[in-house]
């Protein structure tokens, strides 16, 4: 399917439906609108990341039962991401490698990237598209609109 994926009908009520489209009230699924439980099998930086974000998104409606998947990839990447960091960190992004002939003397030297420079920016690629499906980016979140300070009020809780 071609061209742009719909927004949900929630998320386009929060921006004050920009389109004036119809909206789908009746037809879209409406799933429990209660956080999923954390999954056990979470890393625990993961499931900190779960505890800091589940209860602010689920007073706005935008953590559903059926969105557990979704959000666990969101916080499983998250915690990947802040592992590489750690170890980049730690020891740097780069790494020599010296090829050395068969008596042993170095012939040359190469210098590689560690393996958690392709994985923190694989994770950060995964976090910033399940960000987006969750409001969680400075662009998606700009265009919910807010009706009313309490919300406002639940957003700042998230920082």
């Amino acid at each position: 399917m071609k061209g742009r994926k719909p927004l949900p009908t929630k998320i386009k009520i929060l921006e004050g439906n920009p389109g004036k489209r119809p909206l789908n009230l009746i037809n879209e699924p409406k799933p429990l609108q209660i956080a999923p439980e954390c999954p056990d099998w979470l890393l625990d930086e993961a499931k900190k990341e779960w505890s800091r974000l589940a209860p602010g998104l689920e007073r706005l409606g935008l953590l559903t039962i059926l969105d557990m998947a979704a959000f666990a990839g969101y916080c499983q990447s998250y915690a990947k991401w802040k592992i590489a960091e750690e170890f980049i960190k730690k020891n740097g992004m780069t790494y020599e490698i010296l090829k050395r002939d068969k008596e042993g003397k170095v012939i040359s030297t190469y210098i590689a990237l560690f393996p958690e420079v392709y994985i923190a920016r694989q994770c950060l690629n995964q976090i910033k598209a399940f960000a987006a499906e969750f409001g969680l980016t400075p662009s998606s979140r700009g265009r919910i609109y807010l009706p009313s300070l309490s919300i406002e009020d639940e957003l700042d809780s998230f920082y």
